[in-house]
């Protein structure tokens, strides 16, 4: 009998498969499908201070190996995920829950993340850093380590729940980013966000998607995603949650060789909603086939 169980932050889970914020909405549309108890938790979309209607259409472009997204981070506001969203998740999802938060200032992080913190249901917040930075030219959070050890502070000065940052790829120096977070006092990081891409349309001469650019996901980043693991799980000592192309019970046994904790499943749930239990029922298989007996033991073992 094989040993799927992880602990994040004091957080046990049950196996490390966790959808990645925003391809798994508030779960209880997935709900429908299966049994979503089985994740070991799951990150909902993500939530601002108030209502965002979100970017223009069209908002997707295909890809061959994946799909290009700039959604614009539509939610319904802090206020409202607290009052509709969240009771309808407890209705179908009896696990703590982890809270993706954006914002386009210090003050508005630390606001939303301070109301999610109170929320019984939220075992973990996850700070999305690959925001623009509306007081500083629009320059996003995550490209500097000054500015994200910043959010880093005024989010732990008011919360009590584990943080992990989540950041973004499009930087030049991954690790001295992971380890601002690290000393303003992360409990951990998420890592990878999307890529930056995009598409042009041949008939009309003109980008896809209305915003010309947006966020490149999907199984070709799955390498780039892997070596950011394995480069930030080499120099911090917080846990990390490996994000980015992954769509099987390998790529999780793989970014966890790397050094992630815990491996969210992004991109593929849009293309296969069962994909995360697929996964989940996979792995005791794929454990064996690899002679592993717990996945504690592999965390960060190709550094070894």
């Amino acid at each position: 009998m094989v040993k799927t169980s992880v602990t994040l932050s004091g957080l046990t889970l049950e196996n490390p498969v966790i959808p990645a914020s925003g391809t798994f909405g508030y779960g209880y549309e997935f709900a429908e499908l299966y049994d979503i108890n089985i994740l070991g938790s799951f990150s909902f979309k993500g939530t601002t201070k108030e209502p965002r209607f979100g970017n223009p259409t069209p908002r997707i472009a295909e890809c061959p190996a994946g799909m290009i997204n700039s959604v614009g981070l539509q939610n319904p506001g802090v206020e409202k995920v607290i009052l509709e969203e969240l009771p309808k998740l407890a209705k179908c999802f009896h696990k703590p829950v982890i809270a993706n938060v954006s914002g386009f200032s210090v003050d508005e992080y630390a606001y939303t993340c301070e109301k999610l913190d109170k929320q019984e249901q939220v075992g973990l917040l996850e700070v999305n850093v690959s925001c623009p930075n509306v007081h500083h030219g629009g320059m996003s959070f995550g490209t500097s380590p000054e500015a994200v050890a910043e959010v880093t502070r005024a989010v732990k000065a008011v919360t009590n729940k584990p943080v992990y940052m989540k950041l973004s790829p499009n930087v030049t120096d991954i690790v001295s980013i992971a380890k601002a977070c690290e000393e303003a006092g992360a409990d951990g990081i998420s890592l990878i966000n999307t890529l930056m891409g995009m598409r042009i349309d041949l008939k009309i001469k003109r980008p896809v998607i209305a915003n010309k650019m947006g966020g490149f996901s999907g199984s070709a980043i799955f390498p780039v995603a892997l070596r950011m693991v394995y480069q930030v799980a080499e120099t911090v000592k917080i846990p990390v949650m490996g994000i980015g192309g992954v769509s099987s019970a390998e790529n999780v046994i793989e970014m966890m060789l790397a050094g992630a904790t815990a491996v969210q499943v992004g991109a593929a749930n849009l293309v296969d909603p069962f994909i995360c239990k697929t996964i989940i029922e996979d792995l005791p298989r794929v454990m064996e086939k690899y002679h592993i007996s717990d996945l504690n033991d592999i965390i960060g073992g190709a550094h070894k």
